[in-house]
């Protein structure tokens, strides 16, 4: 996990360009290196050490005049190097290396030989191809500047200032000057028809504990986020018997208001049952509301939901890292793949259903994965996502949608995740952590959380600000005091009219209040009266 920034074209002074790499330092507190190809273009890394921690270092040349520089994790690099680069020589152990060397064998068309997380530049010569993971767990951001020059970025702050107009780099694609953008990543699964796959419980859990395994690929700590909801606890599970076969001890960590968030009081559970080693970090709504600020600043957003539950994984995030742990496990895309959101289960039709949960995969990256990357990566903390592996992908999403509607299995949304891990002769988790109700991070931590931070948002705005929001904010204008404060923020950071068109605000479907919060949901069981009164729009 890292960084990166290159500028392809020539004239870019080095000492501004260091500056704008040092905006994301926090990406990479390791190591930093500036590289100026021999045609004038440049490569910058701010470096987060998690493989091969001592030779590692980027940029990284390939066998001749090619140069790359890579932030996420390439799971199937040894595969890669006892394969189809074996007659390679490798410069590093680090598993970034195979990039370079997949385009100096096959040009181009090299994006679906990789396996795992990740936004990169290869430069040869004038020659360069941008390039990014299928679903976006990376983030990456291109631009262009006054003078024609092409920026690629890790963060949107190292570039926003400098180009005339920039935008968020695809997922599923690579970019070239000869080619434009290329889609690459073409999963059956995408078309809604082909969910015509038989329920295999035996090979759905199989495909989960392989995408957990390539996750705990690391030469440092590595720990589980542990919300107690059950998609965390799963993963938490699988990892935790997968070290133990190894003789090692899984380091769990949850996060609350207090002792009696919903989510802590579940994550202990699961803790004492798995036998990990479990800490827990509490946080104030005063500490929250006083980071905001700096918070926006990080997730380079003003999307209500992202920024409820960017906080306290913000605290969490620097606990972890200060207790010394560079990765954790994360359970981001379970509720997408398996239409675990509790607004689902009013989809009127199983082709709806299929389609949603579709959508929600494909724009994961606007929302989950870059409040997962950015309020982790903050720190220089890397969260990795198991149910987003390729693989796993293409067996659960292909499932038949009738076997995942909540209604079929009266009401209990991703019935068949939870009936997949139902072993009682070797149980996963307790029963009770098992079937629990889904709980939206953000409403997990504590329920006052979302209220305090809607009460206090009100505080700050008046209502002629609101009444005149679309005369500062023309694009996505906010319609409720909390989400005009957040836009506030973010605008003061990011004024650019490009920067605004990035953020994809984050609705639920089929239900008439549109608050993001799942408590919103009549269907909640401790539903917050107020909130589902007054229909908070996002």
């Amino acid at each position: 996990m890292c960084g990166i920034l290159a500028i392809i074209g020539k004239g870019k002074d080095v000492e501004s360009v260091r500056k704008m790499s040092k905006k994301m330092s926090h990406r990479g507190p390791d190591e930093s290196d500036l590289y100026i190809t021999e045609k004038g273009h440049i490569l910058s890394h701010e470096r987060l050490s998690i493989i091969d921690l001592h030779s590692g270092r980027q940029p990284i040349q390939g066998t001749s005049t090619a140069y790359m520089i890579h932030n996420g994790e390439i799971y199937n690099h040894q595969e890669l190097r006892d394969g189809i680069l074996k007659h390679h020589t490798f410069r590093t152990k680090s598993d970034s290396e195979v990039i370079v060397h997949l385009y100096e064998e096959f040009g181009y068309d090299f994006l679906n030989k990789l396996d795992g997380d990740f936004a990169f530049v290869v430069i040869d010569g004038n020659d360069f191809i941008a390039g990014r993971d299928p679903l976006g767990v990376k983030p990456l951001y291109y631009g262009i500047d006054e003078r024609g020059r092409i920026y690629f970025s890790s963060e949107m702050k190292p570039i926003a200032d400098e180009c005339k107009t920039f935008s968020t780099f695809p997922p599923g694609h690579f970019y070239t000057a000869k080619t434009g953008f290329v889609k690459y990543y073409k999963p059956e699964y995408e078309d809604y028809k082909k969910a015509d796959q038989e329920l295999d419980l035996t090979l759905l859990r199989e495909a989960l504990t392989e995408a957990t395994r390539k996750r705990l690929m690391s030469d440092v700590p590595i720990g589980v986020l542990l919300s107690g909801g059950l998609d965390s606890s799963l993963t938490s599970s699988i990892a935790a018997r997968l070290l133990k076969e190894k003789g090692k001890t899984l380091h769990s960590f949850s996060i609350g208001l207090d002792a009696e968030a919903p989510d802590a009081k579940a994550a202990r559970k699961v803790a004492e049952f798995l036998g990990t080693e479990h800490h827990e970090i509490h946080f104030t709504i005063e500490e929250g509301i006083q980071i905001l600020d700096k918070l926006i600043w990080h997730l380079e957003t003003y999307d209500v939901t992202s920024v409820r539950a960017s906080t306290p994984m913000y605290f969490l995030s620097k606990a972890i890292t200060d207790m010394g742990v560079k990765v954790v496990l994360s359970g981001e895309g379970a509720d997408e793949v398996f239409g675990g959101y509790l607004y689902f289960r009013n989809a009127p039709s199983t082709e709806d259903f299929q389609k949603e949960t579709i959508e929600r995969i494909q724009k994961l990256f606007t929302a989950d994965l870059l409040r997962a990357d950015k309020s982790t990566m903050a720190h220089g903390l890397e969260a990795r996502v198991p149910f987003l592996d390729k693989a796993f992908l293409d067996v659960a999403v292909r499932i038949k949608a009738e076997e995942k509607l909540p209604k079929t299995y009266n009401g209990k949304e991703k019935y068949i995740l939870r009936k997949a891990f139902d072993t009682p002769e070797q149980p996963y988790l307790p029963e009770e952590v098992l079937w629990r109700q889904k709980e939206q991070f953000s409403d997990g931590v504590g329920y006052s959380w979302i209220d305090t931070l809607i009460e206090y948002c009100a505080s700050q705005v008046t209502d002629e600000q609101l009444e005149n929001a679309s005369k500062l904010f023309p694009y996505n204008t906010p319609v409720t005091k909390e989400a005009y404060y957040y836009r506030s923020i973010f605008h003061k950071y990011y004024p650019q009219v490009s920067a605004a068109e990035t953020v994809r605000k984050w609705i639920p479907k089929w239900q008439e209040n549109t608050d993001p919060s799942g408590r919103a949901n009549a269907a909640h069981v401790k539903a917050d009266t107020e909130i589902a009164k007054i229909g908070i729009a996002v």
